[in-house]
């Protein structure tokens, strides 16, 4: 069966569209390095929101290093305004980056998105959460020293603890809604779980999604996310 999305390249990255597209917009951001020739699970998963939230999706490539990572993140939400109101998403360091973003812009005062999803979220970059401690001993495949590697590398040399690096650390009064979706089985549980608090208390819509583990986060991850971006930008 014939493909129903098309995909063309833009200029911060793909740009997917739904075969009845509406006005929204979805900004996917990544900042992870990828093996070159190595599946894109990014552009899959875009693919894939765009046929349920009829939503044009931008695959942002950002720089993997700061702060050029968030200039391209900025440039990439510029971009992606002229098409419709945009809703933020991304996976990991992509998260990481997304939350980042509204940050700058409410710093700014420029206009933010109307949402933003975060999966399983790497939001503080000094890696002191007991989460990575308890679940990477059950997960073989999250490699915490290379994690810190990789933190580092990103950082270029700036304090971890600075809020563009490290969301967790920032101001978030009057920052957009916000939805955290993460495996209770996930080495960056707790990145999520402390963002969900913070952001309460600032008064920040926060909408907290905990699924038992990696398998049940994937099976319901695409409506869930639908639903949130359907209520963000209607």
């Amino acid at each position: 069966m014939a493909d129903d999305v098309r995909v063309e390249s833009g200029p911060m990255g793909p740009v997917v569209h739904p075969p009845d597209p509406d006005e929204a917009v979805v900004l996917h951001l990544e900042a992870d390095r990828r093996p070159k020739g190595a599946p894109d699970p990014a552009l899959d998963l875009a693919r894939r929101l765009a046929r349920r939230t009829r939503a044009t999706v931008v695959c942002a490539r950002c720089r993997p290093v700061f702060p050029a990572a968030l200039e391209d993140a900025q440039e990439a939400y510029g971009y992606s305004r002229a098409w419709g109101p945009v809703v933020v998403t991304g996976r990991r360091t992509g998260a990481g980056l997304a939350a980042a973003l509204l940050v700058r812009l409410r710093d700014l005062g420029a206009e933010p998105p109307r949402g933003a999803v975060l999966v399983s979220a790497l939001l503080d970059l000094t890696l002191q959460a007991p989460s990575l401690l308890f679940n990477s001993a059950a997960d073989p495949a999250f490699d915490v020293t290379e994690l810190r590697r990789q933190a580092a590398r990103y950082a270029a040399g700036r304090p971890l603890t600075d809020p563009l690096l490290s969301p967790l650390y920032a101001n978030l009064h009057g920052l957009p809604p916000i939805q955290l979706l993460v495996a209770g089985t996930d080495p960056l549980l707790d990145d999520s779980l402390s963002l969900a608090a913070r952001a309460a208390r600032s008064g920040v819509a926060v909408d907290l999604h905990v699924r038992p583990d990696t398998a049940a986060l994937n099976a319901e991850l695409i409506p869930v996310m639908a639903d949130f971006i359907a209520a963000q930008a209607p």
